[in-house]
């Protein structure tokens, strides 16, 4: 099925989910700029492993490093029985698991100096805290007092943004730059669930010219190679936050359009 959203799909961020697409977008977007980079760049996607929480429903099924196994209980002849009771409530257990997300780092051939980052936010860049938001601005800010280039790429509608000098607008997702020889300046592209994303410019060193970015096709890109339509219930409101009045409206008006509701 193609992609049903002009732009960002919002049911994409779902939880069980987000990994995958996070990595496939991030291989969408290395695969769309290698040929404009080369042969004085090279865009190289950069793993790294974060620690989020989850909710292990009784009936999702993973692989500890460790794993504890008990028998089943053997009932001993000549024991009277014992009134057991049960836990009057049950819920869903919460735990840290690492997840591995990844980064684009677009380096020069000659000296393969860092010019230009690209960070897809993951959602432990946007939860608050010391191990989350605040260490994705510690190194955003060791970023800032380097000479490399800072995209910063927000397709999650929760989690705390991107610090920036100044009030954000209303708008699900968003796009930052940074340049390095602007530092003064973010500048900062709203998206919308309704229009298309438009291409932007991935600044590289002077004089070279910046080369450009469609997001949108790689997001598209990302959906129809990884088929995540078999798997999507469009029937279903998108995964929290909600949306603002206006976007759920148009949401529901979209997908009945295309008789996915």
């Amino acid at each position: 099925m193609e992609p049903p959203f002009p732009g960002m799909d919002p049911y994409l961020e779902a939880p069980s989910m987000w990994p995958d697409v996070h990595n496939s977008i991030i291989a969408a977007i290395r695969d769309q700029l290698q040929s404009a980079l080369v042969p004085n760049y090279r865009a190289v996607i950069t793993p790294y492993v974060t620690f989020e929480s989850i909710e292990i429903s009784s009936v999702r099924t993973f692989v500890p490093d460790v794993g504890i196994f008990e028998r089943e209980p053997v009932e001993q002849s000549g024991m009277a029985a014992v009134a057991i009771e049960a836990a009057p409530l049950v819920l869903p257990a919460a735990m840290e698991v690492s997840v591995e997300y990844a980064r684009i780092e677009i380096r020069s051939v000659r000296d393969r100096v860092l010019v230009t980052a690209i960070e897809l936010l993951s959602p432990a860049n946007k939860r608050p805290g010391a191990e989350g938001a605040d260490a994705y601005e510690k190194k955003r800010q060791e970023l800032f007092h380097s000479t490399a280039n800072l995209l910063e790429i927000d397709l999650l509608r929760n989690g705390r943004r991107p610090l920036v000098g100044g009030e954000l607008p209303a708008a699900p997702y968003f796009i930052f730059l940074s340049r390095a020889r602007r530092r003064s300046q973010i500048e900062v592209w709203p998206l919308s669930l309704r229009e298309p994303i438009k291409r932007i410019a991935v600044p590289l060193r002077p004089p070279d010219p910046a080369v450009p970015l469609d997001l949108g096709l790689a997001i598209h890109d990302a959906y129809r190679r990884a088929r995540y339509d078999i798997e999507l219930d469009y029937r279903q409101p998108p995964p929290p936050p909600a949306l603002a009045p206006d976007d759920s409206n148009w949401l529901d008006a979209h997908l009945r359009e295309r008789d996915l509701r």
